[in-house]
């Protein structure tokens, strides 16, 4: 049985409990039962109860602080949250109103229809932004008027009980605490799963979806490229990457992981993100970067720093694993004189590295961001918005921010979809998030008298 770690102080607090299989079965059992009358429910008015509720809990806070070691980041996840919840509330009647009814090509027939929700939505969530990203999918297949049993990642789990403590008694949604195996038990018995985490596990949910033939929509890693032209601002530029980069300690799908910076202002632009960098500290120092969350991932972090030393990396702020009260922590570390030879260009870090690279110019710089097996997100500094967009429309990307950086945390209304192995499925963003969890339907009527022209013929009697 696998333990649960404090990321503040590496120590083992106590056992996972997973629910069985048989608790299992009867929780999706339960809200299967529930969903009809779910679709018939004043849905905004429970979803924004549950909006109110999630925004001010400080058990809440207090679980998500002990899961991540995080402080400042936790209440803005909270708020987030919330702030996700209270939108879905609002926003979902107008998003589900039946298409209106047209006249059809042929002669006679009128098309209509409706949406029909899955009975029952199972969500796989992460350990990085546990509330968050249990709530991301999950909310809007509540609002669809689906019920929604969420496993969230075993690595992160405190949060599950207070969690439960809020959730209205009408709402269908469950959240329990379980391993692999309960996430692998849980696809066989929904009619839609929602996954975010590795490529890795990711194959495997799909392949588990298959065999029980239900649709599977997949968050998956990510290597976002930051492109810096000459023109742009650079201060700018050099605050936002660090932000995109660092926050969460990089612990964030979107993360800024490589940074192509034109010749010309490469020195300016890494002299300004060093500078900042080192000015940034730990959460056990009183600044924001908080421990790395996931035990072993600092071997993945020091494995990628020690192979890009040795073929000649340059480390300009950090560059270390640091030990601080039995915890892991890595301070925002720049470098340069990187090359796509390196581990820590090419694989996904999950960690505040941020690797400097000079290109010749806005090809070179196009050509090594799409030089990826990832197509998650990206950013672009330039000296005009539409010097900028340029750029972007070649980047093999979902989403690109434009003079700013890792947007796609803050801004939950643009619709994209991953390009590569960062995903597969709709967007969870947007109005397509929520019609991912809708079958429609159509209802073709025909209002003719006559009889219809590619009926059979008959034989004279």
């Amino acid at each position: 049985m696998s333990t649960v770690r404090n990321p503040l102080t590496g120590w083992a607090e106590r056992e996972l409990v997973p629910a069985t299989p048989a608790q299992l079965a009867d929780l999706a059992a339960e809200l299967r039962e529930r969903a009809g009358g779910w679709r018939r429910a004043d849905r905004s008015e429970v979803l924004s109860a549950f909006a109110a509720a999630l925004a001010a809990d400080d058990d809440l806070l207090a679980a998500l602080v002990a899961d991540t070691g995080r402080v400042g980041e936790s209440s803005l996840e909270r708020r987030l949250a919330a702030d996700l919840v209270g939108r879905w509330a609002r926003e979902a009647p107008a998003l589900l109103a039946p298409p209106e009814p047209f006249a059809a090509s042929a002669p006679g027939i009128v098309v209509g229809g409706d949406m029909v929700p899955y009975d029952l939505v199972g969500v796989l969530s992460p350990w990085n932004l546990p509330l968050l990203m249990a709530l991301i999918d999950a909310a809007p297949a509540l609002a669809a008027g689906c019920s929604v049993l969420v496993k969230p990642s075993e690595v992160t789990p405190r949060f599950i009980e207070p969690l439960m403590r809020l959730v209205p008694p009408e709402l269908p949604l469950r959240v329990v605490e379980g391993d692999g195996e309960t996430g692998a038990a849980l696809v066989g018995m929904v009619d839609a799963v929602v996954f975010t985490g590795s490529v890795e596990t990711g194959r495997r949910v799909a392949e588990a979806a298959a065999r029980a033939f239900v649709p599977a929509f997949l968050e998956l890693g990510g290597k976002d490229p930051a492109i810096v032209l000459a023109g742009a601002d650079l201060d700018r530029a050099a605050s936002a990457i660090l932000w995109g980069g660092t926050a969460n300690a990089g612990q964030s799908c979107q993360s800024i992981e490589r940074v192509y910076v034109e010749h010309d202002v490469h020195d300016d632009f890494l002299d300004l993100l060093a500078s900042k960098a080192a000015r940034v500290g730990l959460t056990c120092e009183g600044g924001p970067i908080g421990p790395l969350i996931r035990p072993g991932h600092e071997q993945v972090i020091a494995a990628q720093l020690a192979d890009a030393t040795a073929r000649g990396a340059i480390v300009h702020t950090g560059g270390e694993i640091e030990r601080h009260g039995g915890g892991h922590w890595c301070r925002p570390t720049v470098l340069s004189g990187v090359t796509h030879e390196m581990r820590v260009m090419t694989e996904e870090t999950f960690g505040p590295l941020l690797p400097v690279m000079a290109v010749a110019g806005a090809e070179e710089a196009v050509a090594l961001a799409n030089d990826s097996v990832y197509g998650l997100s990206a950013a672009v500094f330039a000296a005009s918005e539409q010097d900028a967009m340029e750029v972007a429309a070649r980047l093999r990307v979902g989403a690109v921010s434009i003079n700013d950086a890792s947007l796609t945390a803050l801004v939950h209304e643009g619709e994209k979809d991953s390009f590569g192995l960062s995903g597969l499925g709709r967007s969870r963003m947007g109005a397509a998030s929520i019609r991912r969890f809708l079958r429609r339907r159509a209802f073709l009527v025909n209002r003719s008298p006559a009889a219809d022209p590619w009926w059979h013929p008959l034989e004279k009697e």
